[in-house]
């Protein structure tokens, strides 16, 4: 089963070498040409451009042999695609769009390593925030294509809450009895918690720092402490990484005049940050590694055995931390990649409510 016709991967491949054999100028010329929001993704391009030039064709050639198998190079780009331009929907209705059966759907869905994920929210945005989304992605996904290791140089950051009552979910809480109990759980109005910081890169993390004081209770986040912690814990972790690159939202204490001065210190110009040379976009939580992977991954790991103290909880959090793979945080900054990608395809908007990395 193809996605595109024998005359439309012509096109594609006339596309790219018409636009000096660049994948993110094709994408944007094959959108513009066509009229879609959906491009063909780089590995399509790179497939269709590296069978013109072995086999003078832009078909796939049959191999020898009988094939027993639905579980072919087609259809695992067949399955990509149509992750892309709907992630919404069910896997019983996408083997019958696919014409897959729902097994072999379900096992290529976990060969190529995608997983179900609730729906994020997020912030509304507000009109002006679409261009500078906009040229955000189409900036970033520059600098990926002058420096194929300009993700693994990156290095993305976010400090999260974590509440020690946090394990507490009355959606998955039960209690059988043949009449309403009416048992409540009250909840503390200042629950105990940490807050985190932690940055994000492609083969490792950095952190966890917990922000607290020195009986251990979790501080508020201002810019003093915030350039004490850059000087003195993010500073000698990067040292040695000349070209590291540096994410961080808008928040005050990240952007201050005096905060921005020590970052420049520690990484020049290599800043993607409000008040720099590299603009981060406001409420943009979807484009960030922490908040597309991080958080959400270790409010599902840290409070399984249900810590009953402040202090195993961030063992927890060290423990899950030490524990990710480096394949996942590698798949994770590619990720943010495609997310460039799909955000210029938006148009700005926010991104639907998960993606999916190849």
């Amino acid at each position: 089963m193809e996605q595109y016709t024998i005359e439309q991967r012509a096109q594609i491949v006339e596309i790219y070498f018409s636009n000096q054999r660049s994948i993110v100028l094709t994408q944007r010329a094959y959108r513009r040409q066509f009229n879609v929001r959906v491009a063909p993704s780089q590995s399509t391009i790179n497939r269709l451009v590296a069978n013109f030039r072995e086999q003078g064709a832009v078909r796939n050639l049959p191999g020898p042999g009988r094939h027993r198998t639905v579980h072919t190079a087609d259809n695992i780009q067949v399955v990509q695609e149509s992750i892309r331009e709907d992630p919404e929907t069910s896997t019983r209705r996408r083997s019958s769009q696919l014409g897959l059966s729902r097994t072999s759907l379900q096992r290529i869905l976990h060969t190529i390593g995608l997983f179900p994920y609730k729906i994020q929210l997020v912030q509304e945005l507000k009109p002006t925030d679409y261009q500078q989304r906009l040229d955000y992605a189409i900036y970033f996904q520059q600098k990926a294509q002058e420096n194929p290791n300009f993700i693994h140089n990156l290095i993305m950051s976010d400090e999260a809450y974590f509440q020690l009552n946090g394990f507490v979910n009355k959606q998955n809480c039960r209690i059988w009895a043949t009449e309403n109990p009416r048992v409540l759980h009250q909840r503390q109005l200042h629950p105990v918690k940490c807050t985190v910081w932690c940055g994000v890169s492609s083969e490792r993390i950095i952190g966890p720092f917990f922000f607290e004081n020195e009986q251990g209770v979790a501080i508020s986040v201002n810019g003093d402490r915030y350039r004490a912690m850059l000087q003195n814990f993010v500073r000698p972790a990067v040292e040695n990484h000349p070209q590291i690159w540096f994410q961080q939202d808008g928040a005050t204490a990240h952007t201050a005049r005096a905060t921005m001065t020590l970052l420049r210190d520690i990484f020049g110009e290599r800043i993607i940050s409000r008040n720099s040379n590299f603009n981060w976009p406001p409420r943009s939580p979807d484009l960030t590694a922490p908040d597309c992977f991080l958080w959400g991954y270790l409010k599902g790991k840290v409070y399984v055995n249900k810590p009953r103290t402040i202090e195993e909880l961030k063992t927890n959090i060290r423990e899950e931390i030490n524990n990710i793979p480096p394949e996942v945080l590698r798949k994770v900054m590619e990720n943010v990649l495609e997310r460039a990608h799909l955000c210029e395809a938006e148009y700005g908007h926010h991104l639907r409510d998960i993606i999916f990395n190849n």
